[in-house]
Parts: C-alpha cells; sequence; structure tokens
C-alpha cells in the first residue's frame, strides 16, 4: 500500500437556502466523491478537501478536510453594481495546493458528480507519465436529484459537454501559474486554469469521451450576469498578454492536426479562444515542436 498514489481533490461548496436544486445537486456531488475514493483505495491514497466561507460550515460532510475559510471574493477586488460572494480560482487552488501533500490536485466545479472509477483512472493516467488531464463531464437528465438516484446515474453515458470543468494536474505546476482574479462560477475560468495547464505541462491531455464526470441538467450554455462576465474576460485577457511568450498551441487539444482541422475545433470551442489560437499560429513556423501528450 505504500506505493499508492496520492491525490486530493477540492470542491468550493455553498450553502444557498434559496436554491435548494443546488443543495442536491451538490449532496450528489459529495457523496459521488466519498464512493470514488473508496473504491480507489487499493491503488490510490485520496484526501477530499473544501475551500469555503464560513456560513457554508453546516452543509460539509464530516468525511471531507476544510481548509482554511475564504477571506475574500471578487467583490472585494473590484467594485460590481451587484455584490456576488464568488471566491477567486487563485484563492480556491493556494487551498488545495496548501491543504494537502499530495502529488497530485484534483478542481472541480461543485456541481460535477464522479464516476466510481474516477479516482482509479485518473491514477492509472498519471501513473503512465500525464501530469496534468481534463476530463470533459457528461450531461444527464434533471430529475435526478437524489443521491439514490446515484446508482442509475452511474449506469448512463449521458449527452457530451464541450466545456472544461475537471482538473487534474501535479502540484509542482501550481507554483508557476498566473491565474490573476478571475472568479469561479463565470466563464472563463475553465479558459485560465486550461491555459495554465497546457503552457506549464509537460504532458497535458484532455479526454472529452469519458463517462468519468457528470452534471445533472441537459443545458450547454447558462446565462451568466453580464457584469461579472466582462471582469472575468478583461481579467482573462491581461493574465494571458503576460503568459504569451511562453503560449505554444500545438499544446492544445487537436494542436498537431492540420491548420483547417484545428482551426474549426477551436472556432467551435467554449473553452479555447479562436483569438488566443490566431495571435500564437505565426509561432508554429521555424518553432521546435512541442512535446505532446
Amino acid at each position: 500500500m505504500a506505493d499508492r498514489i496520492h491525490i486530493a481533490h477540492l470542491v468550493n461548496p455553498v450553502r444557498s437556502p434559496q436554491a435548494p436544486e443546488l443543495a442536491e445537486t451538490q449532496a450528489l456531488t459529495f457523496e459521488s466523491m466519498r464512493r470514488a475514493a473508496a473504491q480507489a483505495e487499493h491503488v490510490a491514497r485520496i484526501d477530499l478537501l473544501t475551500a469555503q466561507y464560513p456560513e457554508d460550515h453546516e452543509i460539509i460532510p464530516a468525511f471531507f478536510t476544510r481548509t482554511p475559510d475564504l477571506e475574500r471574493c471578487v467583490a472585494d477586488v473590484h467594485h460590481f453594481s451587484v455584490h456576488r460572494k464568488l471566491p477567486l480560482l487563485a484563492d480556491l487552488l493556494e487551498r488545495l495546493y496548501r491543504g494537502s501533500s499530495a502529488r497530485y490536485l484534483v478542481y472541480t466545479n461543485l456541481d460535477i458528480i464522479l464516476h466510481p472509477a474516477f479516482y482509479e483512472t485518473v491514477a492509472s493516467r498519471l501513473g503512465a507519465g500525464l501530469d496534468a488531464l481534463i476530463i470533459n463531464r457528461r450531461r444527464v437528465p434533471a430529475h435526478y436529484r437524489s443521491v439514490e438516484d446515484l446508482n442509475e446515474i452511474h449506469r448512463l453515458r449521458g449527452a457530451p459537454h464541450p466545456g472544461f470543468d475537471c482538473f487534474v494536474f501535479d502540484r509542482a505546476l501550481f507554483p508557476r501559474f498566473c491565474l490573476g482574479q478571475v472568479c469561479v462560477g463565470i466563464p472563463f475560468v475553465e479558459m485560465m486554469l486550461s491555459q495554465n495547464l497546457f503552457c506549464h505541462a509537460r504532458r497535458c491531455a484532455l479526454f472529452d469521451r469519458d463517462v468519468l464526470t457528470y452534471h445533472v441538467g441537459m443545458e450547454i450554455f447558462k446565462k451568466r450576469d453580464p457584469e461579472y462576465l466582462a471582469f472575468n474576460r478583461a481579467e482573462f485577457w491581461r493574465v494571458i498578454r503576460g503568459l504569451l511568450p511562453q503560449l505554444d498551441s500545438r499544446k492544445f487539444p487537436w494542436g498537431h492536426r492540420n491548420v483547417l482541422y484545428r482551426m474549426l475545433r477551436w472556432g467551435l470551442h467554449p473553452a479555447i479562444p479562436i483569438r488566443l489560437a490566431l495571435m500564437l499560429e505565426p509561432r508554429r513556423w521555424g518553432r521546435p515542436a512541442a512535446p505532446s501528450a
């Protein structure tokens, strides 16, 4: 058992009495993580962590380890006309990094349900030499709301979803991340974290056909507060400009395919900015090839 891989996984629970559907979804998430960790005991040591505000304590199950309470939100770093207590991605990942000695770190959105084989599969892929993974979720009908539905959910293949919401990476990468002040719960989080993985990981792979994570609800895009969306967009591009010298689009998914194929895939993908791909395209010529996963 001494050679088991060590993985820490953090989620950001939210107590929201006005949103009972969110409470139901989080209960599914929590229990799915517990079951997946138990199933993986023979191959991995799993630390289940949370990053939360003080008012969220009561909804967190005892099998999680609470990291220090969050002390700020995005409204503390920028003025908005409507106050929303949305954490900064950098604060969540800092607590993930410092909350465990695990070699590998996992961050998922709070509404992502795990398949029982999730950690076993992740451990196998990390053991094969990857230092970063992105795993796309499957969408299942919204009538699955109870923990008693988990077994049935796990039998479903579900429908694909193109966005990124499950990230696995070697802890050695985190000190190199540039995350700015983007907040979670708003688009551009997935772009910020994935671009850091593409930039800094030696071997990063996207698994967009797995049946390892689920989301209750068939929607693909949700309506977001335009003010917060504009903030995250501006913050993403501010950070990316600083990363530009280190970025190489050959490390993006499909980055080694022909130009027409990759531009079509990137142009249609909600988490890979085609504007950024076009900015990086001229550098591909006469530059040594990036490592491929």
